[in-house]
């Protein structure tokens, strides 16, 4: 037999990941990344167990995120505060990374395609939105045979529910393309005019 060393002693791999997050980031970092995936109202005292750090300390970078428009807050049943990842936020994000993966002359083409599809539901059913279509089709029901409406199709609504947020998104994206291009205008001519 060899002399070999004993194997080490096994710890805990999820113990090791929290300490490395731990080391390679503030507390700041980690309460923005666990906040940024919280859609439902928390404590900040939950948000601190998750961000691995105090309370205190979760609070007052959460108030800062709330004044960055990044985290909304509410008030909570016992007077407390819960804090939650803000939509302007989320709109802003997913906007952002649209327009990280698409050219906006490509998107520009793709919003002009999805508002014809749109256009085209609209003209079908008679109705601006799934919403709207819903209450015509109830007021339907209350007012003759239910055996006499046509059923559509509950994946025609969810395709027509997701076309409208993704032209919401792709909206959004083309709008802070287009106000960019105007924010770089005016810098460029702004110092433009005090160089002249």
């Amino acid at each position: 037999m060899t002399d070999q060393p004993p194997p080490p002693e096994f710890t805990d791999v999820n113990e090791a990941v929290v300490e490395g997050w731990k080391a390679d980031t503030t507390p700041y970092e980690r309460i923005r990344h666990v906040v940024g995936h919280t859609y439902q109202p928390v404590s900040a005292a939950a948000v601190a167990d998750d961000a691995e750090t105090a309370s205190k300390t979760a609070r007052k970078h959460l108030n800062t995120l709330a004044d960055e428009g990044f985290v909304e807050t509410t008030p909570g049943e016992q007077g407390g505060t819960l804090y939650c990842r803000s939509p302007e936020a989320l709109v802003v994000e997913q906007a952002a990374d649209i327009l990280d993966h698409v050219p906006t002359d490509e998107l520009a083409t793709r919003t002009q395609e999805m508002r014809t599809q749109l256009t085209e539901y609209q003209g079908k059913f008679g109705a601006d939105s799934t919403e709207e279509l819903a209450v015509d089709q109830t007021n339907q029901v209350l007012t003759m045979d239910a055996s006499s409406q046509d059923e559509i199709d509950p994946e025609t609504i969810h395709e027509w529910k997701t076309l409208r947020r993704n032209l919401a998104f792709a909206s959004t994206a083309l709008a802070i393309a287009n106000a960019e291009q105007f924010v770089a205008g005016d810098h460029h001519s702004g110092d433009d005019s005090v160089r002249g």
